[in-house]
């Protein structure tokens, strides 16, 4: 079956929206589309898995705990080890950002 990414965007983004597309004991393919998202200003993400993520669309600013920030546009992707705590501090307000996100042991 065909799917594009880039097309059926939900209707409704009060929140990010999360898809999975592929999802085994050993990898999860997830599209997240944010608009004007970020993460809530406390916590971080520690995952127990790997992740490995691409902005097809749009644009992210992904926060590590270290003050690190990483700018991600259209076709940048970074690969986040397991327990690297992260946040997305920022996605853009002019269009909707479209993430593929690879989650793996």
């Amino acid at each position: 079956m065909i799917k594009n990414l880039l097309n059926s965007l939900p209707n409704n983004l009060q929140e990010e929206a999360f898809e999975d597309l592929i999802k085994t004991d050993s990898v999860r393919i997830e599209r997240i589309v944010s608009h004007g998202h970020s993460s809530p200003e406390t916590g971080w993400y520690d995952q127990d898995e790997h992740e490995w993520v691409m902005v097809l669309e749009g644009f992210g600013v992904v926060e590590f705990e270290s003050g690190e920030c990483i700018t991600l546009e259209q076709g940048d992707s970074l690969n986040i080890p397991a327990h690297k705590k992260h946040k997305v501090k920022q996605t853009s307000k002019q269009q909707p950002t479209i993430w593929l996100a690879v989650f793996y042991k």
